[in-house]
This record gives C-alpha cells, sequence and structure tokens, in this order.
C-alpha cells in the first residue's frame, strides 16, 4: 500500500458499562495520548449501560479535550464496539482499549508508528495485568492472567479489542463487523479478528505499546478463572462453527471440536492427579483450568451458550 498524503483521523474509543471510576482515571490518560502525536484524534465513549450512567461524567470532562459521547443502550459490547464502527465514519483509524486499562506513555504513538510502516488492517499491542491487593498462591501459581508477548511486527490471526487499532477502509472493504449474537456471552472480537485475518486483512503485533489491564479482587478469585476458561473454551467451539454453512462441514467441526475438548478434559484431570501426587500446586490448578476449558468447549460444540455477561433484567413499573 502507498503512504499517506496526510496523517491519519484517530478515533480513541473505550467502551464502558457502570465504571465510573475506571473511566474517571482512564479519560486523562487518552487525552495526553492524544496530545504525544500528530495525528488529529478524538476520544469516543461508548456507554452501554442502559441507564446512560457516565453521561454527566463524560460530558464534565470534555472540557479538558476532544472528549464525545454516545449511548447505545442495545446489551452486550458486540453492540458497544459496532456503535464505535459507525461513530468512526469520518476517521481513517480506530483504536479500541476498555475502561480499566491504562496504557503506557507513548502507547498510541507507539500503535500509530507501527502502522505506518506498511499500513496493515490492524495493530495488536499486549496487555500486562496488575492486581488489587495480594494474589492468591492459587491464582499466581496457574499464571492465569499471564498473555502472550510477541515480537514486533509478528503477524497474527485472532487479537481482542482491549488494544487494538484498526483501519477502517480495509475494515469496511472486507465487510467485517462484530455478530451480536456473542454481545453477552463474550467472543466478538475473536470472531471479528478471525474473519478480518481470514478475508485478507493482516494483522501485525507491536510488543511495545503496552496497556495495563487493572484486575479487581473479585476477579482474582478461583470462581472466576475457572469460569472465565469454561466461557473461553464455550466461545472457541461457537466461533468455530459460526459460518458453516453444511450441515457435513458442521458435523466435521462439531467432531474435532469433541475430540479437542475430551483431550483436554482428560489431559486436565491428569495433570490434576500428578499435581495431587507429587504436591504440585501449579499442575492442579492448570490442570484444572485446562478441564474447564475442555468442558466449555463440549459444551458450546452442541450448542450451549454461556453468557458471561447476562444482566438480569429491569423490573417493569
Amino acid at each position: 500500500m502507498t503512504a499517506r498524503a496526510v496523517e491519519p483521523r484517530v478515533l480513541l474509543a473505550v467502551l464502558t458499562y457502570r465504571r465510573p471510576a475506571d473511566l474517571q482515571e482512564v479519560l486523562p490518560l487518552l487525552l495526553a495520548q492524544t496530545s504525544r502525536v500528530d495525528a488529529s484524534t478524538e476520544v469516543l465513549v461508548v456507554d452501554n449501560d442502559p441507564d446512560a450512567g457516565a453521561r454527566d461524567l463524560v460530558r464534565g470532562m470534555a472540557e479538558r479535550g476532544a472528549v464525545r459521547y454516545v449511548h447505545e443502550a442495545a446489551p452486550g459490547i458486540a453492540a458497544a464496539r459496532n456503535r464505535a464502527l459507525v461513530e468512526a465514519a469520518g476517521f481513517d483509524l480506530l483504536v479500541f482499549i476498555d475502561d480499566d486499562e491504562r496504557p503506557v506513555e507513548d502507547w498510541l504513538a507507539l500503535l500509530l508508528a507501527t502502522y505506518a510502516i506498511d499500513h496493515p488492517a490492524a495493530v495488536v499491542g499486549p496487555v500486562v495485568s496488575r492486581y488489587e491487593g495480594d494474589l492468591d498462591p492459587w491464582i499466581r501459581a496457574g499464571r492465569f492472567f499471564e498473555r502472550r508477548r510477541l515480537a514486533t511486527g509478528t503477524v497474527v490471526d485472532v487479537a481482542a479489542t482491549n488494544n487494538l487499532l484498526l483501519d477502517l477502509a480495509q475494515v469496511r472493504a472486507l465487510g467485517v463487523e462484530f455478530d451480536e449474537r456473542f454481545g453477552l456471552s463474550g467472543g466478538s472480537d475473536t470472531l471479528f479478528t478471525r474473519q478480518l485475518a481470514a478475508r485478507g486483512g493482516r494483522m501485525v503485533w507491536c510488543d511495545q505499546a503496552v496497556v495495563w489491564d487493572v484486575v479487581p479482587a473479585s476477579r482474582s478469585t478461583r470462581q472466576w478463572v475457572l469460569r472465565r476458561a469454561f466461557r473461553s473454551g464455550n466461545g472457541h467451539s461457537r466461533v468455530a462453527l459460526d459460518g458453516v454453512k453444511t450441515a457435513v462441514g458442521r458435523l466435521r467441526v462439531r467432531a474435532r471440536l469433541t475430540a479437542h475438548g475430551a483431550v483436554r478434559l482428560a489431559g486436565g484431570s491428569a495433570r490434576w492427579l500428578a499435581g495431587v501426587l507429587t504436591v504440585s500446586l501449579s499442575r492442579r490448578v492448570r490442570g484444572l483450568r485446562t478441564v474447564a476449558r475442555g468442558a466449555g468447549m463440549l459444551s458450546g460444540a452442541y450448542g450451549y451458550v454461556y453468557s458471561e455477561y447476562k444482566r438480569k433484567p429491569v423490573p417493569t413499573p
């Protein structure tokens, strides 16, 4: 692709749902990011709270810089992500970050520098966790919040949207959007980026563009990480089956997922037992996580949808 004649127009989108303290902390950091780049930038807050709880907070902070607020009442993060795509109509690049993440000082500049090399369809950055308070040894032994790190320039075929730059012209040309069937179960970003890569969109890694993921105490629990492993496996199977049009094709994919899920159940159980026999906490907890992921894969292969983000119904007056 040829280089742009002018700097791109960049929209920084932060999605939020009833986390005012996080939003109040991250918005000044994002405004500081925009001041460190030459590109024309704007910060967008997409509020997925049906009560629009972030409206007053964001409008109060808008006086400090280019911050825009939109309310997306349709439940689910996929709807909020699609709203960001709609709101980015006048921009060249869309950068996603979550409200509970904190970027390093030159995060946006690093993403843009990697993008400027040869204009890929997406640039993906790493997420590094930090914790509130002391971490349960069970969680630490399982290394549950450790994520991948790759060399800058590595081509990847899947990514999350918690640290993601998108070239909007390529996204639109390839006809990719977030599938709102995955809005309350999770996995819409996995499906989106897999489709982007499958349709020819190249995604490259920028290892220096780190965001810190603030893990609250409510998520650093044994129950939470096992539920997340189950949901991850469930979503993996649902994404794998999505788009398979023929009955024979679905049967083949389901058979493969069944085999992979069963292997994880058996392998995770064996690892857990080995941990018991050798008094290895690491083996025990990692074995349990593998079992949970395998069970999720099997459930997703046969149509069960685990809605991790399911919301309580609002009472009718």
